[in-house]
Formats: structure tokens, sequence, C-alpha cells
């Protein structure tokens, strides 16, 4: 497995896994893109293995090798064979991305094999620290806050990856709940009258409804507290980062249009409205690229 060959692999896990985001990297400058697809594919690769063993046990030992094949390629020990971790370890390196995040994310991830369910918010909040939060202070060195400005960035981008998976909470709500776990805080489902296996069921009583309008002015908030951050950023990465909010609050905007209705079918944004996100943050792209690449360097 050489180090083109695992990116490539990840930019596939990318494309398939996470259609919107995947088309959002594409007004990023060439190469920053295999550096997200990098931590997208690892942060897949991880939860495929959540996800994909029937024995909870093939589950922990398959986590369990991962953890040690990253703590090892964290050292600088080689990891052969493995078809992610070369481009993944390589763009932590590159960035210098924290190796407590790498962390918190595994933690995440292995919470995942024992609990089931969160009691209140702030519980499902500690969770999502690993598994969200994580994932978008990774992604900034990536994304590049303008000089100076790092820290002040770091907040939004936890934010950020808040904002994005409890959208994906709400959406996948049936999906989850066949999988044996609910996300959504069981405080909030006594406070609106709902019984957990309501989320598995085929449609949505109004009761149902009124929980998922809750959870989903949550995420707006938390879309609303990473706003300021996209600023922050150098000009080459603020459309990438714009288009992917207005894609992912477009899919709470689907959920909304739709009166709540999540467990009949899943809810996707039109393909004509992805296709007129990208086209309207193209031409900034386009431009900001091209500025970077007129910088100048004196010689002396």
């Amino acid at each position: 497995m050489t180090l083109t060959a695992s990116y490539e692999r990840c930019r596939r896990l990318h494309a398939r896994y996470g259609r919107s985001y995947y088309l959002a990297t594409r007004l990023l400058p060439r190469w920053k893109r295999r550096h997200v697809h990098a931590l997208y594919g690892f942060a897949r690769y991880a939860d495929e293995i959540v996800d994909s063993f029937t024995v909870t046990g093939d589950r922990a030992r398959a986590l369990d090798r991962l953890a040690a094949r990253v703590e090892d390629g964290l050292a600088g020990k080689p990891v052969d064979g493995d078809p992610v971790l070369p481009a993944f370890l390589h763009t932590v390196r590159s960035f210098g991305i924290d190796h407590g995040d790498v962390a918190a994310f595994l933690a995440s991830m292995r919470a995942d094999l024992s609990v089931t369910r969160y009691a209140t918010y702030d519980d499902l909040l500690g969770y999502m620290a690993g598994s969200a939060a994580a994932i978008g202070t990774m992604m900034l060195p990536v994304l590049e806050p303008e000089p100076g400005r790092a820290e002040a960035a770091r907040e939004p981008a936890r934010q950020l990856g808040l904002a994005f998976q409890l959208t994906n909470f709400l959406r996948d709500v049936r999906e989850d709940h066949a999988r044996g776990r609910i996300y959504l805080p069981m405080a909030d489902l006594d406070t609106f009258g709902v019984h957990p296996d309501e989320l598995g069921g085929r449609r949505a009583r109004p009761a149902v409804r009124e929980l998922l309008a809750f959870e989903a002015e949550r995420a707006r908030a938390h879309y609303r507290a990473a706003a300021g951050g996209i600023g922050l950023l150098t000009a080459s990465s603020r459309p990438c980062v714009r288009a992917a909010v207005e894609l992912y609050g477009g899919i709470l905007d689907e959920i909304e249009r739709r009166s709540f209705e999540v467990l009949a079918g899943r809810v996707r944004v039109p393909r004509r409205r992805k296709a007129a996100v990208f086209a309207r943050h193209l031409l900034g792209s386009a431009q900001a690229g091209r500025a970077e690449l007129r910088v100048r360097v004196e010689l002396p």
C-alpha cells in the first residue's frame, strides 16, 4: 500500500459515504483536498469497524487493532499493509494535528460498542466531543486559519463538527435505532412523551416530530456558534466550508419541509440544490486559489 494508493482509498471512502462534504471539498485547492479525504477516510474506516461486525467482541478486537496501529504510527513505527493509515498518519504529521484529538475520536468509537443511549444532552455532548468536535479541530490545520487566528478558530471548528453530527443524528434516527442505538437524549424523549421504540417506526406521530424540531433547533444553535469561524480561515478554504454548511443545513431544511417526518424514508438534499450551492461558491473558490498562487517570494 503506497502513500498515493492510501490517499486514493481515503478519497473513495469520502466520495462514497460523505457525498455532501465531498462535493464541498472540490472547492478547496487541490493540494488540500487529499488531506481532508485522509481525515474523513480514517473516521469512516473506524466507524465501519464499529458498525460492520455482528459480534461485539469482534468489533472490540478490530478497534483495538486499529488503535494499536495508530499508536504505533504516531510513534513513527511502520503500519505496512493498512489501506487508510498511511495517508492519515502522513496528514497528521504534515499538519501537526493534535494526537489528543485522535485519541478522543477513538475513545468515542469505543463508546459505541457499549453505550446505546444517553441520558441528557450534556452526556451526548461528551460523546460528540470525540466523535464530532475532535474531527472539526483535526480538520482545522488543513483548512488553515489566518496567521494568529488558530486559537480563535478552534471553538467554531468544534461547534461545526457538533452541528454536522447532530444533523446526521436527526436524519438517521431510524437507521441508528435499527443498530440498537439512540442518540437523542432520553431526558428529551421523556419530556415529549416519546417511547424509544417509536424511533424505529415507519411514521412519526406528532410527539416525535416535536422532539425532532426541538433537537433541530439545537443543531441550528451549533451552526450559529460556528459561523464566525469561517472568516478566520484562509480565503481559499472559506468557499468549501460555506458550501458544507449550506449542504448540511439543507438537510435540516428538508427535514423541516417534511414536517420532521424522518422515519418514512431517508431525507436528502435534492441534486439541483446541491449543484446550485456548488456553482454559487465555485467562482469565489477559483479567485481565492488564483490569489494564493500569485503570492511572490522576494529573493535577495
